[in-house]
């Protein structure tokens, strides 16, 4: 259904309101072609309702000869403030940027954090975003699921289809996406609603089975049939299968990176107005899959780069993996089994039972 703009910018108030937006705060509106017109719209006057400075910055696009689709996850290369050193001055001085156009993955968003300013990504459809707008009880369960990674030294996930995968954990922080960025420096995206954190380098090893309805992003595709990925050390080293599969070798041999194989972050979705089912409704260039991400009770696993949890590793490709019916144990306790989400309260309970 259509998003009105009273609609929208209440959702902008309320996010706003949640990350803290004062009065007389600089905010700057980040652009870019691709941009949505009623998002960047309603963005504006939200913030100016809430008595901040209001400014905007456009900028190009770039990676056109690069770029593998329209999707701004499909190649994380260059970004427009690469080398824009009077771009990436006025965000700094910003007290919050709502990024419009998608800097993940890049130095340069890690030098404007730095300087304390906060970063919102928003970039899905309107109704997306007014459906997903998060809430205080996101934040307050994110964070609870963050804390049991923070004390875990191995994450285990098994499946029914054949997953057996072991991550040991402790070198990474773990990261909670809750959708409003509520401290100086800090990044975020609405929508979200996930937890999540990197594991040890070299120190993933077993099978990532995935089964009929499982997706790949940035494809935004069902698997049709099931993949089979191999891990070593850390690395995927073998991709095998019918042509989902193919297509997926296809993919990253095109960035002729062999750090497009390292994995990336693994984590669980805790959003329950997510839902497994909406990439389907969508045109694959209308979204960028947040529902899929988000969607209670999956695992979400990835390939390629770790710099954004600090670590050294960069590549412009990056495959997120949302896998459905999954246990995930952290040092051999169920935090989610076969799908179905124990919060913090439970998995205590279960614990004290014992």
């Amino acid at each position: 259904m259509p998003v009105s703009d009273l609609e929208l910018v209440n959702a902008w108030k309320q996010v706003l309101t949640l990350s803290n937006l004062k009065c007389g705060d600089n905010v700057t509106v980040l652009t870019s072609s691709n941009t949505h017109p009623q998002t960047l719209a309603t963005a504006m006057i939200a913030a100016g309702m809430l008595g901040a400075v209001v400014n905007r910055l456009d900028l190009p696009p770039v990676n056109a000869e690069k770029a593998h689709s329209r999707d701004s996850l499909a190649y994380l290369g260059t970004t427009p403030l690469t080398g824009n050193r009077s771009a990436i001055a006025a965000l700094k001085e910003s007290d919050l940027v709502l990024d419009l156009m998608t800097l993940l993955f890049s130095p340069e968003q890690h030098e404007i954090l730095a300087s304390g300013t906060k970063i919102l990504l928003a970039v899905e459809p309107p109704e997306v975003l007014v459906r997903l707008v998060p809430t205080a009880t996101d934040r307050d369960r994110v964070t609870k699921a963050a804390a049991l990674i923070e004390a875990a030294k191995e994450m285990r996930v098994v499946s029914e289809a054949g997953t057996d995968l072991r991550c040991a954990l402790g070198h990474f922080p773990a990261i909670s996406e809750y959708g409003f960025v509520d401290a100086p420096g800090r990044w975020d995206h609405w929508p979200s609603g996930f937890v999540l954190t990197w594991p040890n380098e070299g120190g993933s090893e077993g099978t990532i089975v995935l089964d009929r309805g499982d997706i790949l992003l940035p494809q935004k595709t069902y698997v049709t049939d099931p993949v089979k990925l191999t891990i070593k050390n850390g690395y995927c080293v073998a991709i095998e299968g019918g042509v989902d599969a193919a297509l997926l070798r296809d993919y990253m041999e095109s960035f002729h990176d062999p750090e497009a194989y390292a994995m990336s972050h693994i984590g669980w979705g805790l959003q329950p107005r997510s839902r497994w089912s909406t990439l389907a409704l969508y045109d694959r260039e209308q979204t960028i899959g947040m529902d899929a991400r988000a969607y209670e009770g999956n695992f979400l696993c990835s390939l390629g780069p770790n710099n954004e949890a600090g670590g050294s590793r960069t590549t412009a490709c990056h495959i997120d993996i949302p896998i459905r019916n999954c246990t995930v144990k952290l040092d051999g306790r169920d935090v989610v089994r076969q799908g179905k989400v124990l919060d913090q309260e439970n998995f205590q309970g279960e614990r004290h039972a014992q």
